[in-house]
This record gives structure tokens, C-alpha cells and sequence, in this order.
């Protein structure tokens, strides 16, 4: 370990941290991929005790520029200066020794191992003999949950903890190892509103005893309420850096996507038509949907309203054939049907756009091309015999990912190196070739900016003039309330309110029945 290092890992044990004093500055990063520039000559000044805002849309370059800072990644060309001394990182664990820390999106815990050998992983104490010390780790490990006021035990294997649950094991793991800047992308992405608000407890804690933190999120709210400064990025360069009260909404939308979104929720005067599919007193044996009821016009989108929890996920993967029911209908156009695999709602013409796009929507290892076509394969294999038509395959990938505004280096970039906005985008693409008429939409625009959502948005109502229709499941009421014609309120499995008519729907009416005040 350098001294810097040292120095550093000392000042965090002693909470002798001089507030508002820079402890990091990255200036001039340069980074390509395949020819590809995704930073150009980005620069960013971190000061202890702050929590430092960083804004973009997806394929910005904010997931790449702390891929850079937690040592994954190695820069191009540029500098890094950590207290004032120029460090460079070429491995996580050089990022370690100055207290960098990064929670990803995507979590990286072994999920069969437990809460206490994930927090040492790589980092196991030892005895005098040289073999592994439990007993110091496991105590150790109650020490840190406790501080930080979980839930959860030390011998629980992490898979069977919730969302939640694993970012708090995350940000434990931090503190362990003597965090000075702790990097959190998306950490609020999947959680309730509850568990937002720990988050942010701890955020505030941790902020009080001089850790930097760098936050990433696509949700406007929670940027003007924890954040001290902003620094916006926009095609991989430098947009800006603000104070977080120094400026309004619009004017950050218009730094992040370069102009004014004056209509961000595309409503549009549209012709609703007949029921189409109605769904009656469905229930499963696991209670995870009791006595639902449901109905879906054609051209019309509703939106299922409810915390995490609820049974929204359920009750749409129940539809899908993903998981049985034991009492109740479902009628399509007039007709019983009782589907009991998602190839059975397929040739129905129902498709799932699932909240998981990454375990459950897409395979990563392939490219853009092979994600966007395979769910029309008759299309352009065995054509007139002679096998697979690239022609077409690649006919259908270019119009998708023109008309989703997909950003990739070509038709063959593997889907694993986008940012999340574009992997949704071809999730989605992939049902459009498919031309289904009924879309259910789990959680569309989490993880997103705000111009891939408006883009969403227009989308969505694009369909609908089309004759499509759409069951969104959203926990942003904003998007809920704007972009449904009808709202279903979800709780403890079963439907509790019913919203017929879009200009009396009320957010704190709404609320009030998701957390059981109603």
C-alpha cells in the first residue's frame, strides 16, 4: 500500500476529515472500446462529505468513467489525483487500497454463500495458525449490520435476501473496508419506498463522518434531495457541474439530452375500442394473487399501481403462463383460455416485456442482432430452403434499432457492453418485430434516463394508435398516472381500488390504497 493510501485508510479510522476539501480529481479521461470513443476528455473533482450527483443518459459514459475510478477499466489517456498525489489504477484492488468503493447496478455478491462470508470475500481474517478465523469474521460482520440497523442475519445465504437487502450487504461490505468514496449506481432502482428511505438514512450517516459519496440515478426526486453537486455527462463528455440548489429540473433535462422535452408523457387523443382480455377471480395456491380482477381494452394501456410486493410481477407472470393458477378465468376475445407456458401466450399474441431485462429479457453473450430477431425466426430461417436469409435477419435488426434510436457500434456488438436504456430498447424491439397485440410491460423505464423514457413513452402511445394494447406495471406513480387510461391498485396480492377515469386519478388517493391506508 502507498502512503497516500495508508494516509487515507488512517483519516477514515480517526474521522479526521476536514469537510469540503477535494479528495479526488479525474481529469482529461479518454476511453474507446472497438473504436468507439465513450469518454472524451471527461474530468470530474470530488470533495470529501458531499454527495456528488452524476447525470446522463444511458450510453452517457457515467458507468464507464467509475469503471475507470474503481480500477476495472483502464484509461486511455487522462490523470487521477487522490489527495492531492496522482495515483493509477489498473485492478479493483487498487482502487481498494484508497477507500474507492462501487455498488453496481447489477449487484456482485455470491448468492449461494452467506451474508458473513460474502462481506470477507477475498478479504478472510486469520488466526495465528494461519487458517480462516470464523469466529473473529462472523463477529466482526454483527458489528458492522448492527451499526447500520438491518435485518437480516449473518448466516443467511444471500439469495434469500430481497433487493434491499442485498444493496445494504453492499454498502456493509464498504464500510468494512474503510470506504472514502463510495460510488452508488442506480442503488434505489428496485427497492419501496421504505427501503429508499433507509438508503438515504444511511447515505446521510455516512456523509456525517466525511465519506464522499458519488450517487447515479435516473430519478429526478432523489437527486434534488440527497444531492450536494451535479456534474452531468452527455455523450461521453462534460455537460456541466451545478449546485444540486442552484438548479431546476428542465434546465438539468436540458443539459443531460442537449435540449428542451416539452412533451414528455405522449398522451395523444387515441380511439379506444372493445375488451379484449378479461381476467376473473384469479387466484394462486402460493396466495401471491388472491380474487384478482382485471380487464384490458383494445388500445388502451393500464397500469397496475402497487409497492414491491403487491403481486403486481405475479399477476402478470400468471397471465403469461409463467406460473399457474388454481381458481378463476381468463378470456381472450370471448374465449377461455388458460395458458401453461409463455409459448402458449405467444401464439396469442400476448408478450412479456420482463422486469429482470437482463437475466430473463436478453442473452448477453450475443449480439444486437441475434436479441432483436429471434423472436420472428420464421421470418428469415428455411426461406425458399436455402437456410438462414442474413439479408433479412439483418433487414429486421436495422429497422428496430432505427426506430428505437439503439445505441451500438454495429448490428454485432455484443448486448452485455450497452448501457441499460439500449438493452431496453431491444427487450422491446424484439416484441415489435414480433408484431403481438397485447404488450406487458414490467417496470419499462427502470433504469433509464429521462430521454430514453420519453422516447418510451412516445412509443408506447405509437402502439396504442396501432390498436395494441398495454398492461404496464410501474412503482413511479408519476408514470403511472400519466401514461395510463385506467389504474388497477395492487395490495397483499389482491386488486384493491379500480381508477376508470384518467382525469380524476390522484396520487395521494392512489397511495393511500398501495400502503393500506384505504
Amino acid at each position: 500500500m502507498t502512503k497516500t493510501a495508508e494516509k487515507a485508510v488512517f483519516a477514515f479510522k480517526d474521522m479526521g476529515v476536514i469537510m469540503g476539501n477535494t479528495i479526488l480529481k479525474m481529469n482529461n479521461i479518454t476511453k474507446s472500446f472497438y473504436g468507439v470513443k465513450a469518454l472524451k476528455g471527461v474530468s470530474l473533482e470530488l470533495e470529501e462529505g458531499e454527495v456528488h450527483a452524476l447525470l446522463g443518459e444511458n450510453g452517457a459514459g457515467k458507468s464507464t468513467l467509475m469503471k475507470c475510478l474503481a480500477g476495472i477499466y483502464s484509461v486511455d489517456s487522462g490523470t487521477m489525483e487522490f489527495a492531492g498525489e496522482e495515483i493509477h489504477l489498473s485492478s479493483p484492488m487498487d482502487s481498494m487500497k484508497y477507500g474507492i468503493s462501487v455498488i453496481h447496478q447489477e449487484l456482485a455478491l455470491a448468492e449461494q454463500l452467506t451474508v458473513a462470508d460474502n462481506m470477507y470475500m477475498g478479504q478472510e481474517l486469520s488466526n495465528k495458525l494461519g487458517f480462516i478465523d470464523h469466529r473473529k469474521m462472523n463477529k466482526s460482520c454483527e458489528e458492522v449490520l448492527k451499526s447500520l440497523d438491518v435485518d437480516f442475519n449473518i448466516y443467511t445465504r444471500v439469495f434469500s435476501l430481497s433487493t434491499a437487502q442485498k444493496q445494504m450487504l453492499e454498502i456493509a461490505k464498504a464500510i468494512n473496508r474503510n470506504v472514502r468514496i463510495l460510488v452508488m449506481d442506480e442503488p434505489t432502482a428496485a427497492v419501496s419506498n421504505k427501503e429508499v428511505e433507509k438508503i438515504f438514512q444511511l447515505v446521510r450517516d455516512l456523509k456525517r463522518k466525511g465519506v464522499t459519496i458519488v450517487y447515479i440515478s435516473h430519478r429526478m426526486d432523489e437527486i434534488f434531495e440527497i444531492a450536494d453537486r451535479i456534474t452531468v455527462l452527455r455523450d461521453g463528455a462534460n455537460a456541466g457541474t451545478v449546485d444540486a440548489k442552484n438548479i431546476g429540473q428542465e434546465e438539468l433535462v436540458k443539459m443531460m439530452v442537449g435540449y428542451s422535452l416539452d412533451k414528455y408523457y405522449a398522451k395523444s387523443k387515441k380511439t379506444i375500442g372493445e375488451t379484449i382480455l378479461t381476467v376473473e377471480h384469479l387466484t394462486r395456491k402460493d396466495g401471491k394473487v388472491r380474487d384478482a380482477g382485471i380487464s384490458l381494452k383494445k388500445g388502451e394501456i393500464i397500469g397496475l399501481a402497487g409497492l414491491v410486493g403487491s403481486g403486481r410481477t405475479e399477476l402478470i407472470e400468471t397471465l403469461f403462463g409463467l406460473a399457474p393458477f388454481s381458481e378463476g378465468r381468463v378470456s381472450l376475445y370471448g374465449q377461455e383460455v388458460r395458458f401453461q407456458t409463455p409459448e402458449q401466450a405467444l401464439k396469442h399474441g400476448i408478450c412479456l416485456v420482463p422486469e429482470d431485462r437482463k437475466t430473463e429479457g436478453l442473452i448477453l453473450l450475443n449480439h444486437v442482432r441475434f436479441n432483436l430477431s429471434i423472436g420472428v425466426l420464421e421470418k428469415f430461417i428455411g426461406w425458399k430452403w436455402l437456410g438462414v436469409n442474413k439479408n433479412k435477419e439483418m433487414e429486421i435488426a436495422d429497422t428496430y434499432i432505427k426506430k428505437l434510436s439503439i445505441k451500438a457500434a454495429s448490428q454485432i456488438q455484443q448486448v452485455i457492453n450497452l448501457s441499460g436504456g439500449n438493452q431496453q430498447k431491444i427487450v422491446l424491439g424484439k416484441w415489435l418485430a414480433a408484431s403481438k397485440d397485447i404488450l406487458i410491460l414490467d417496470e419499462p423505464t427502470r433504469g433509464i434516463d429521462v430521454g430514453a423514457k420519453a422516447e418510451i413513452y412516445a412509443l408506447m402511445e405509437e402502439l396504442t394508435e396501432q390498436g395494441k394494447s398495454i398492461i404496464m406495471v410501474s412503482s413511479e406513480l408519476p408514470e403511472v398516472i400519466n401514461m395510463s387510461d385506467r389504474i388497477y391498485v395492487m395490495r397483499d396480492g389482491e386488486i384493491k381500488k379500480t381508477f376508470e377515469d384518467s382525469s380524476q386519478f390522484d396520487q395521494e388517493e392512489i397511495l393511500s390504497y398501495m400502503i393500506g391506508l384505504k
